[in-house]
């Protein structure tokens, strides 16, 4: 049996992170040795571009993870990881990586790629006592 023939069939034929059953292709989760089933995700078109191209995500858009992110197979629950620590400065998804319990193996994968590591060049805001701000956070600014 092919590997697409197999996703299809473990997915029931709709993508694996959102449920979309138009434009549906095989995505080798990197790093990949074989690139077998094991490896691989079904994904639709929309969720494919916006794994490539960073720029172009749209955060509406993968709220699907919140279900998808309990799938029993190993390379959905990677691609579901590094996508939530992709945009865990949103708010809502850092909520949902604290649940999300990966096995040592499987979390070594998810982190193969450097996904979810903080950069030191990033803007990181703090408040006056250090405490860092996420989005959402009041902020009183008080002229002396």
């Amino acid at each position: 049996m092919s590997t697409e023939k197999a996703l299809h069939a473990r997915s029931e034929s709709k993508c694996e992170l959102c449920g979309a059953t138009e434009g549906l292709e095989v995505y080798a989760v990197p790093p990949t040795s074989t690139g077998g089933v094991d490896e691989c995700v079904l994904i639709c078109n929309s969720c494919s571009e916006q794994i490539e191209n960073p720029d172009r995500v749209d955060v509406h858009h993968w709220r699907c993870l919140n279900d998808s992110m309990w799938s029993q197979v190993p390379a959905v629950q990677v691609m579901a990881w590094r996508m939530l620590a992709r945009l865990s400065g949103e708010g809502w998804p850092q909520e949902l990586l604290d649940m999300l319990y990966l096995d040592e193996e499987t979390l070594a994968w998810a982190q193969a790629t450097g996904e979810g590591e903080n950069d030191e060049s990033d803007v990181r805001h703090l408040d006056s006592n250090g405490a860092l701000l996420e989005v959402g956070d009041t902020v009183t600014l008080i002229k002396d």
